[in-house]
């Protein structure tokens, strides 16, 4: 009988975490057809506008990832074209290129093959307008006398009044971004003196289809000092998650454009490569339906993609910043209002500081540009401390929390974007202009990096410790109720119960922010070795509560610490099938909340049989 209730308990246990994945999945394809970023319609035909920005006679293919090349060449020679591959990474994700006469009729002949994931244009996207902006004014930064004697001592730091803006200073005693990697998909990047302490891991340039992908305009650097300068370092400025690390993507030539086919590559290609955290402070106006199904294609490999909304100045966001699963970035000044180059519209996500170099509202004898090293444009043997505006600017600050994000523990993309979302708040003066949670302009409000790491860190961790105390009480309760006595858990019961669910989880708050194993539930201490290994399936099952009973139960002292580490497991799954903020590695999508609810309910099921005498 005891046992065909115990598993009962686990077919009940299995059954409440499938339901729970077809509602998450029937969810998140409802919101991808019903939320603020619409889907993409592909552009059949060539009007005036969208000519302007593709290369005559040139489409771009995405051929499913299981097509050889064998398969694309007799395709070819059936439609009578070439195809070429984007670059010698081809085999890896079938992107090629096409010329045609008829474009637009092997276009549709294209979309209407099963083999074809996604054909249109190419398109050429670049830096928005105007991003480049007043850099000019960063070259008389010349003073070196340090803030302070405190945290950080880089001296130009006090002009950094967008890291202020979104509390980066209160946030560092809690996060950094331990070994996130975040990729900037943009110019390259340059191992200026001011990035000498952050690790630039390997990259790929796609202009050049080499390796070598340091920057050879500025623009990328800059973007990328933002994200991870070094901090605290006695030199120059300071960045948001400065103990991530940088991957660069060279998508966009020393002109600063590139094309859709380099542009989607790069971003399969970061999202194959570890990165979490992918940046483009790039766009045009026409949409891809190829560069929608790249950012889909990170999204789904748990990579949060973070892009510019765009300089126009207009109502219409620029893409990949309006794609489904893309976080659409407005830029805000010093006195927090949005710039005036700054696009808007209902596909817009959060605001964060992107500068406005025609303006000294702080008054501090510098423009109110974003201030980072860099190359100097035009002039690239050379590198200072320049201040550039735009959305390009502004995207980065929220690439960099989100890093901060990620390296607590939370990483599932949807997860990332509504702490970043849920803990933004209202501009200045305007403490009830946001009451729906979506403006025009700001989208959910101004980037909080404060109060996004500390929704992160204590919301999962308090849930986690909550559900174990929970199980742990219905469990002695019952017990005790029935007259049979029950194992006590003891000190070393409690200590095992706080370890396996949450840890320690407010330690980073009071600024001991690098204790991975004290300040995560044990199935998170994957966290210790990079977010890009998080989720470990072996860790995020039953496993291990499973095997200490087996090879420790014999030892009755310490039946009461196994019952409180099963119960902590069982609690920490719980709530991440729940909330959904980890993806579970090799483990389907759709099938991750029944596989923690599966493993939690062993984990309980294993402690309750623990503490029965």
């Amino acid at each position: 009988m005891k046992r065909k209730r115990a598993f009962r308990i686990l077919v009940t246990f299995a059954l409440l975490g499938f339901a729970i994945a077809w509602l998450y999945s029937r969810g998140r394809q409802g919101s991808e057809s019903l939320g603020t970023h619409e889907p993409v319609t592909p552009v059949a035909t060539l009007d005036d506008e969208s000519a302007a920005e593709a290369v005559p006679g040139e489409l771009v293919v995405d051929f499913r990832d299981d097509e050889s090349r064998d398969q694309v060449a007799a395709l070819g020679r059936q439609l009578g074209v070439t195809f070429r591959p984007a670059s010698s990474l081809v085999d890896t994700d079938e992107i090629y290129t096409v010329d045609s006469g008829d474009t637009e009729g092997l276009l549709a002949a294209l979309r209407a093959n099963p083999d074809v994931e996604a054909a249109d244009f190419q398109f050429v996207y670049g830096l928005p307008e105007d991003a480049l902006a007043g850099e000019d004014e960063g070259l008389e930064t010349n003073d070196l006398t340090p803030v302070d004697k405190g945290f950080p001592n880089d001296p130009k730091y006090k002009y950094q009044w967008h890291l202020a803006q979104i509390h980066s200073k209160e946030t560092w005693k809690a996060a950094q971004g331990d070994g996130v990697i975040v990729a900037v998909i943009d110019t390259g990047v340059a191992k200026v003196p001011d990035l000498a302490q952050t690790e630039i891991v390997p990259g790929y340039n796609f202009v050049n289809n080499t390796a070598d992908a340091t920057d050879d305009h500025g623009h990328g650097t800059h973007v990328a000092g933002t994200i991870a300068q070094s901090t605290n370092n006695g030199v120059g400025v300071a960045g948001i998650a400065f103990h991530a690390k940088i991957m660069p993507i060279k998508v966009l030539s020393a002109r600063g454009s590139g094309s859709v086919s380099g542009i989607s590559e790069g971003i399969r290609w970061a999202a194959d490569h570890g990165a979490k955290v992918i940046n483009m402070s790039l766009g045009g106006p026409m949409a891809s339906s190829v560069l929608a199904k790249a950012v889909k294609y990170a999204h789904d490999k748990g990579v949060t993609v973070v892009c510019a909304a765009g300089n126009d100045g207009k109502g219409k966001v620029s893409y990949p910043a309006a794609y489904p699963h893309a976080i659409a970035v407005a830029a805000t000044q010093f006195d927090e209002s949005t710039t005036f180059y700054s696009n808007w519209g209902k596909e817009i996500d959060i605001a964060a500081p992107g500068g406005n170099t025609r303006v000294d509202q702080n008054n501090d004898g510098m423009k109110d540009g974003v201030l980072q090293n860099t190359i100097v444009p035009g002039d690239i043997g050379r590198n200072d401390y320049l201040l550039f505006m735009g959305t390009s600017m502004a995207s980065p600050h929220v690439a960099g929390v989100a890093a901060l994000v990620i390296g607590s523990g939370v990483t599932d993309p949807d997860a990332v974007e509504k702490v970043l979302k849920d803990s933004a708040r209202p501009p200045n003066g305007d403490k009830g202009k946001i009451t729906t949670g979506k403006d025009n302009r700001y989208g959910a409000g101004i980037l909080d990096a404060q109060a996004a790491v500390k929704k992160a860190q204590l919301d999962s961790g308090g849930w986690e410790l909550g559900l174990a105390l929970v199980g742990a009480g219905l469990m002695l309760f019952r017990l005790r109720r029935r007259g049979g006595g029950a194992v006590a858990l003891g000190l070393g019961g409690v200590v095992a119960l706080v370890m396996g669910s949450s840890g320690l989880f407010f330690l980073p708050q009071l600024g001991l922010p690098h204790l991975t194993m004290l300040t995560q539930g044990l199935p998170a201490w994957d966290l210790a070795f990079g977010a890009a290994h998080h989720g470990n399936p072996l860790l995020y099952s039953a496993l291990i509560p499973v095997l200490a009973t087996l090879l420790l139960y014999s030892k009755k002292g310490l039946r009461g610490a196994l019952a409180g580490l099963a119960i902590g497991v069982g609690a920490h799954l719980a709530f991440h099938a729940f909330f959904r903020t980890s993806d579970v590695q090799l483990i389907p999508n759709a099938l991750d909340a029944g596989w923690l609810m599966l493993n939690a309910a062993i984990s309980f099921v294993t402690g309750y049989a623990i503490l029965r005498k």
